[in-house]
């Protein structure tokens, strides 16, 4: 009767322990050029994401790669923990430094073109009570691009 009881314990607490959806990238905003050098650049823009789980989680870190019009941006990195609500939008503020001479290779036909293709590709580490996990994630979208 005992091992029934754990038995039947350890079947809800595993189909209650759900794993986390990926975030939804939901758009950025209020891009800015903080910086501009021959090398690197300093950008600075707000990430809009959506939670679609059912429950709050915590946001360890994120590990991303930014491409723009299928060319290497920069990679964005945030490494703190912020909480994030059940089923609510969220802004991540997001700072990063641009390698200039992939942003050289095509400026022409990106500042000429009123919408960019913007691509990321990473992974967030993502949990609840302290316990994390890594979900990847992919994002691809055409986004208006005002730098004017």
């Amino acid at each position: 009767m005992r091992l029934f009881f754990y038995g039947i314990v350890f079947i809800v607490l595993t189909a209650s322990c759900k794993k986390p959806q990926s975030f939804e990238y939901r758009g950025m905003q209020h891009l800015k050029v903080d910086s501009i050098g021959l090398v690197s650049s300093r950008i600075s823009l707000e990430l809009v994401y959506f939670n679609p789980n059912n429950f709050g989680v915590d946001l360890r870190n994120v590990n991303c790669d930014v491409y723009i019009n299928h060319n290497y941006l920069g990679k964005y990195l945030l490494d703190t923990t912020m909480h994030i609500a059940k089923r609510s939008e969220f802004i991540i503020p997001s700072f990063m430094q641009v390698d200039m001479k992939n942003v050289f290779r095509n400026a022409l036909g990106t500042f000429l073109s009123s919408q960019v293709l913007v691509e990321l590709k990473g992974s967030t580490r993502v949990g609840k009570s302290g316990i994390f996990i890594t979900v990847p994630f992919t994002y691809s979208a055409m986004e208006k691009l005002s730098m004017f």
